[in-house]
């Protein structure tokens, strides 16, 4: 039987082949993929230098190499816009940085052998995404960056281990303080004073979360003194002779195991690894999805800093775009395709009786044999081209299925009885029964009761966690989704799911989206002004002043005179916040929670291209923060919730 070769998989999108033993190049067949936007090579034994093809792969968003003992020129990956995490962690490229896209939120570079320094361009505004910056256990020599200090998005900076040079000062500017949370600058050539900003980290009062490690350097007196690190004398940094008897931290080696998978025999050359890639796939990458990748990370610092290092979670493992696409699936029947018959048995025929929305394309309530409630949704399209051509957009569409957003089941296509020119196509969706989010902010939803605090946060991160899902979970993502609260529906466990996001099927028919209407009026004039990942933060912005208040959302002018209202009651005190928070929520909500969701409001209305806004990561977090707090509050006692311990929050 012919062994079908990996680059035959044209739909591929996710490829996780961790700890296993493949030996040999990585195979240049790769790139052949035109969908890829993982790929996971980690903790194998991988040799020679990458091939220059994986510059072509632009839908990569994940490339984990790290644990082989590939070398080489890293070749140039400028051209991977969407790129977000680089990890050749614990190889032996070299010797010079490589070339980067500028939207990398990852890089992680350590113990390789980059010998001379690193690009200025590195450490200016066009990494403004940067979160992670790990080249530590290198020889780097020349003159630090500074500026790298003071990346707007930097939480995580290690340079350990190299041979950088230059006097530190007190003035040395960092980023937000909330946010940068680990800097080791340890052994290296560098003199000076610390500056105040990691100063300030050292003593701050989360030092369990947060930490700077500054030894074996040639820093000031006032660092030698108690409670510093380890320096070495200034004769040491200002001596190049005796830089060289600096000794590099060892590289673990891995201990030799058996071939999980392939005879080594077989593993001799880059045709066999991609013939054979595909008989490992399914066995290798369920067998393995539950192993963790090894990183040489402090477990204590990623699982407590804030919302910067909440992202770095997330995307730290390769597995999170499929994890989530898998997740996403929970309770929702396979997708398929349905006959025309068993839609019209679902809807008697498509009686007016079952019509539930017609101001744009109708939609009609369905019960199929199975007794499971469904939405129709009836397009009539131009058949300026054949059916074929409107199969990528529903593949697309049978993609997009997370507990948040209201799913599709199914689709039927068919020809328009009265005129050739005309195809249907009914789209399939879930029902959900129980009105909108607004309507249970405001009580007039069918139990007649308003959300409590706790219920409206937990509505807003799992709106937060359907926008996450619609930017990273497929690719391409989808962005500018045009958010309403009215677009925010309830399923029988008063769970939030999204009804409206962009997905035109056609030009000619732009009124669809998901199971709601697309609409291609602007009424907001500063919509067109954001970028399109940051119109759907300003959107959750707006859903979230209408959570806090209690009350409709209806215009522009209505939307910032509550931005206001809110900056201003964030700087005075806890009466004033709760003046302007639903009056329905004053007894059961604490101050701190109230407090933490205004901020990421007020941050999300100011998604303006030249600030820095909030993410949709951040969102998440600071909403999830929120609820802890709430909990704590709920739960205990005034005496124990003022001895709760302070968690750093991101301002």
């Amino acid at each position: 039987m012919a062994k079908p070769e990996i680059s035959a998989l044209t739909n591929l999108q996710t490829l996780i082949l961790d700890h296993n033993s493949f030996t040999a190049q990585v195979p240049a067949c790769l790139a052949s993929l035109p969908l890829l936007s993982v790929l996971s090579l980690n903790n194998n034994s991988l040799t020679g230098s990458l091939p220059h093809s994986l510059s072509s792969l632009d839908t990569l968003r994940i490339l984990s190499l790290s644990m082989n003992q590939l070398s080489g020129q890293v070749p140039s990956l400028k051209s991977l816009s969407y790129l977000q995490i680089l990890d050749l962690g614990y190889n032996e490229f070299g010797p010079h940085f490589p070339s980067l896209p500028n939207k990398l939120v990852i890089i992680v570079l350590r113990n390789n052998r980059f010998r001379f320094g690193i690009p200025e361009q590195l450490s200016i505004g066009s990494f403004s995404q940067l979160q992670k910056l790990d080249i530590s256990s290198n020889g780097f020599v020349g003159p630090f960056l500074f500026p790298l200090l003071s990346l707007p998005s930097l939480s995580y900076l290690d340079i350990s281990g190299n041979k950088f040079t230059g006097m530190l000062s007190e003035n040395t500017s960092c980023s937000s303080d909330a946010r940068l949370a680990y800097v080791n600058l340890s052994w290296n050539r560098l003199t000076g004073d610390l500056p105040a900003c990691l100063q300030s980290i050292i003593n701050s009062t989360s030092t369990g979360a947060r930490l700077v490690q500054y030894a074996g350097n040639c820093l000031s007196q006032q660092m030698r003194g108690e409670g510093g690190q380890e320096q070495r004398p200034l004769s040491f940094c200002h001596n190049e002779a005796l830089a060289v008897t600096i000794m590099p931290q060892k590289r673990k080696r891995k201990p030799f195991r058996r071939p999980i998978l392939l005879a080594s025999s077989l593993m001799g050359g880059g045709a066999a690894f991609c013939g054979l890639l595909f008989l490992g796939i399914t066995r290798v990458y369920y067998a393995k999805t539950k192993q963790t990748v090894k990183t040489h990370q402090p477990k204590l610092i990623l699982e407590k800093i804030s919302p910067a290092a909440y992202t770095m979670k997330l995307l730290s493992d390769a597995r999170y775009i499929s994890e989530t696409m898998k997740l996403g699936a929970l309770g929702l029947p396979p997708y398929r395709t349905f006959a025309l018959e068993d839609l019209k048995e679902a809807t008697s025929n498509f009686s007016t009786l079952n019509l539930i929305d017609g101001s744009h394309s109708k939609v009609y309530k369905g019960t199929l044999t199975d007794g499971t409630l469904v939405a129709i949704r009836n397009l009539k399209m131009r058949r300026r081209h054949g059916i074929q051509s409107y199969r990528h957009q529903i593949e697309l569409i049978s993609k997009l299925r997370h507990r948040h957003l209201v799913s599709a089941v199914g689709h039927c296509f068919e020809c328009y009885p009265d005129d050739s020119s005309v195809s249907t196509i009914f789209l399939v969706f879930e029902f959900v029964p129980n009105g909108t989010l607004r309507s249970c902010i405001s009580g007039k939803g069918l139990s007649e009761k308003k959300f409590s605090w706790t219920q409206r946060i937990a509505a807003a991160i799992g709106i937060a966690k359907g926008i996450q899902f619609l930017h990273t979970g497929v690719m391409p993502g989808v962005f500018s989704n045009n958010l309403k609260i009215t677009d925010i529906l309830l399923d029988q466990d008063l769970h939030v799911k999204i009804s409206n996001y962009n997905l035109p099927l056609l030009a000619e028919n732009r009124s669809l989206i998901g199971a709601g209407v697309f609409t291609t009026e602007s009424s907001e004039h500063n919509r067109a002004k954001m970028h399109e990942d940051k119109m759907d933060v300003y959107d959750m912005g707006v859903i979230l002043l209408e959570i806090i208040v209690g009350r409709a959302i209806m215009s522009e002018s209505a939307i910032s005179v509550g931005k206001d209202l809110l900056q201003v009651s964030l700087k005075t005190d806890d009466v004033a916040r709760r003046s302007i928070v639903d009056p329905a929520m004053h007894k059961e909500c604490s101050d701190e929670s109230v407090k933490t969701v205004m901020e990421i409001c007020v941050r999300c209305l100011s998604n303006e291209p030249t600030t820095d806004g909030a993410s949709v990561e951040d969102v998440l977090w600071n909403l999830q923060f929120a609820a802890q707090v709430q909990d704590l509050w709920s739960s205990s006692t005034s005496t124990a919730t003022q001895g709760l311990m302070p968690i750093v929050s991101l301002k």
